[in-house]
């Protein structure tokens, strides 16, 4: 099962519902930080899954037992719109390598779309944990796309997927085609539109960062 953030009471509903809004959507700085602060309460719960080891840490009046990751993730997004998001799980998984995608809608003459990848660099992600960061799942395409293209090319030991807002639809998919991912998500919205828009959602996350696309 999915880890639902906003099913439990906490601050993050508060950045999710500043997120939606379209009033407070007009500060796009402070659009940008809820994304980055969200990113953040994910990367706290993910690591809770983690593997630990008892460490000793020398302090300057003695030594104190902790339980330190036995190792960082890699952290992966897709490009423009999960950069604040990806940001954010880089503020908590400090050490951590990145990789970055680019994925993009072809749309056909039939009004159909199609996901192209023209885009990925990375570190080497055999055996690693992959967290990979897109705050919008809408249909589930990109990211099933980018997942079966990254797993084509490395053994990774863990996959977890990290996405803001999620349509039910786009969640299905996700969960048919990738069965071994763990899914960290913001809020599920029921509908989706016929050109693949979330509603409610909250808009495009990438214009709303970074401004509109021609």
């Amino acid at each position: 099962m999915p880890f639902i953030l906003a099913q439990t009471p906490s601050l993050g509903n508060h950045f999710l519902a500043e997120l939606r809004n379209v009033d407070v959507q007009q500060d796009r700085m402070r659009f940008r930080k809820n994304l980055q602060r969200l990113g953040e309460i994910f990367a706290y719960e993910i690591s809770k899954t983690f593997s630990y080891r008892d460490s000793e840490i020398d302090t300057p009046l003695g030594t104190a037992e902790t339980l330190l990751m036995n190792e960082q993730p890699v952290l992966a997004t897709i490009l423009r719109a999960g950069l604040p998001l990806h940001e954010g799980m880089l503020n908590f998984f400090d050490q951590a390598d990145s990789a970055f995608i680019g994925a993009f809608r072809k749309t056909h003459k039939t009004g159909k779309f199609t996901i192209e990848l023209k885009y990925f660099t990375s570190p080497s992600l055999d055996n690693r944990i992959l967290i990979l960061a897109d705050p919008m799942l809408a249909t589930g395409q990109s990211i099933v796309l980018a997942c079966k293209e990254l797993l084509a090319h490395y053994k990774i030991k863990e996959l977890h997927i990290v996405s803001v807002i999620a349509s039910k639809e786009g969640l299905a998919h996700v969960q048919a085609h990738l069965p071994q991912a763990k899914l960290w998500i913001g809020d599920v919205d029921e509908e989706l539109t016929s050109k693949s828009y979330i509603v409610p959602g909250l808009g495009d996350a990438g214009d709303l960062a970074f401004g509109e696309k021609v």
